[in-house]
């Protein structure tokens, strides 16, 4: 259930990242919210996750999904450049995240 939370957890994290851009600086109000309602959701997840896992193999996933799924959203949804280094960069991160979710980082 932990790495379910943590899974969910970096969703929000994409999901505050995106809210945040959008936000214009915190200048639209629906965006701004939707980022404080992410942002909370995210580390409340993250903190109940790391009840049973490891803080260090916890955020590392976190963290990655976060990179991985913000990149890949401004990618496609932003129309961010997609260099075939910016793809090659996010495939290591998940060849990380996958490693240290084999690697374990629970208790």
């Amino acid at each position: 259930m932990a790495w379910i939370m943590i899974i969910v957890a970096g969703l929000f994290e994409v999901a505050m990242a995106y809210s945040l851009k959008l936000s214009d600086g915190f200048s639209a109000p629906l965006p701004s919210i939707g980022f404080a309602v992410s942002a909370v959701l995210s580390f409340g997840l993250l903190a109940l996750a790391l009840k049973s896992l490891d803080v260090g193999t916890a955020y590392a996933v976190w963290t990655g999904i976060g990179a991985v799924g913000t990149a890949t959203l401004g990618m496609i949804a932003l129309g961010e450049d997609a260099s075939p280094v910016k793809i090659a960069s996010i495939a290591l991160i998940l060849c990380g995240v996958v490693g240290l979710n084999l690697a374990g980082g629970g208790h």
